[in-house]
């Protein structure tokens, strides 16, 4: 057994590093991605010298306007995989995800044509860091501050807003850490944060015109590391961007209080509670049903990744033992996660 096959259960990936600016050894071409641009990526232990397989990749694809919807690819057995970029694709930002952990981002200048490698390395010692991830905007008017610069002390990274205010610091120093932003413009902000070892710390900043006097507005909140692993906030981030589904998370389930959770479900447009006589026997069905689908149209379920098969979903998991809820209406809006579903499908997360 290999030092890392012995390993790998009590290892968590905590930190990434990546070479993404030049071409690789491999073509573009040799790759299979003709003349596209391919990224070669490879999952190693700490030392870098053993390969890591069933890590996932984790791959956001950036246009010049807009961003793709997320790839989520697993290595193979020598924990190497090749991916293809699409054509219009200027940037890509990398990660690795495995056991309860993910690893730093990495961000790649797409060059077409160009074999990019990436190396993403683990280690077995505790998690020193974590990740914030949020959004900037004008406290007044609400609007998207845009490059804006976010960090903490002793970081040499610094990281800017995009167009809509959002911006990613990882690997930053578990504890309490001072968070500092600053724009032309704006009164400069600095706010203590404590970042939590491994998980994502989301925050919500609104930053004070210069020189009108007011007290900046600052949100916190501590993402799910199960619902972070299993992919469900860039579902969620997706979805808000395009807007093919409902998500809710055990906050959200908290402030309804609802008996049984279907009874949330089938208050989501377009959705409702279907019922025998003696109502012993209920299921949610798809009111807004396609062309060609005639009477109810049963949602199909899925728990913790694996479809209930008949059972209905309130016998199977209780409100209280709730994560998170996504809600897909239509055959194209599901995720490439699940089987698609004619008339929809639902999947919920157990904490």
């Amino acid at each position: 057994m290999t030092r890392w096959a012995a390993r790998q259960f009590g290892w968590g990936l905590v930190a990434a590093s990546g070479l993404a600016a030049g071409a690789g050894a491999l073509s573009a071409q040799e790759s299979g991605c003709g003349d596209r641009a391919s990224l070669r990526v490879r999952v190693v232990d700490d030392d870098g010298s053993t390969s890591v397989p069933n890590a996932v990749v984790v791959v956001r694809w950036t246009e010049a306007e807009r961003a793709r919807r997320p790839v989520r690819e697993a290595v193979g057995g020598d924990g190497r995989l090749i991916l293809c970029a699409p054509r219009d694709a200027t940037r890509a930002t990398v990660w690795s995800e495995y056991a309860n952990f993910s690893s730093e981002e990495t961000v790649v200048a797409i060059v077409a044509g160009m074999s990019h490698d990436i190396t993403l390395m683990q280690r077995s010692g505790p998690v020193r860091t974590g990740r914030l991830i949020g959004q900037v905007h004008d406290a007044i008017t609400d609007d998207p501050v845009v490059a804006a610069t976010v960090s903490v002390p002793d970081r040499l990274r610094v990281a800017e807003t995009d167009r809509r205010g959002r911006f990613v610091l990882s690997g930053v120093p578990v504890g309490p850490q001072e968070l500092n932003v600053r724009h032309i413009g704006y009164a400069p902000l600095s706010y203590e944060i404590e970042v939590s070892p491994g998980l994502t710390t989301e925050v919500e900043i609104g930053m004070v015109p210069d020189p009108v006097e007011m007290e900046p507005i600052v949100a916190t909140a501590t993402r799910s590391r199960r619902l972070e692993v299993k992919g469900f906030y860039e579902r969620k981030l997706w979805s808000e961007l395009v807007g093919t589904g409902t998500f809710y998370t055990a906050d959200d389930i908290d402030r309804r209080r609802p008996v049984e959770i279907s009874h949330m479900i089938a208050d989501e447009s377009g959705i409702r509670l279907q019922c025998n006589a003696r109502r012993t026997d209920c299921r949610l069905v798809n009111t807004r049903l396609s062309s060609g689908i005639t009477g109810a149209c049963s949602l199909t379920f899925y728990v913790d990744g694996l479809p209930t098969r008949g059972i209905p979903l309130d016998d199977v998991v209780r409100p209280s033992e709730i994560a998170g809820i996504e809600i897909y209406k239509g055959l194209a809006s599901g995720p490439a996660e699940f089987p698609p579903s004619r008339c929809g499908l639902i999947a919920v997360w157990t904490k």
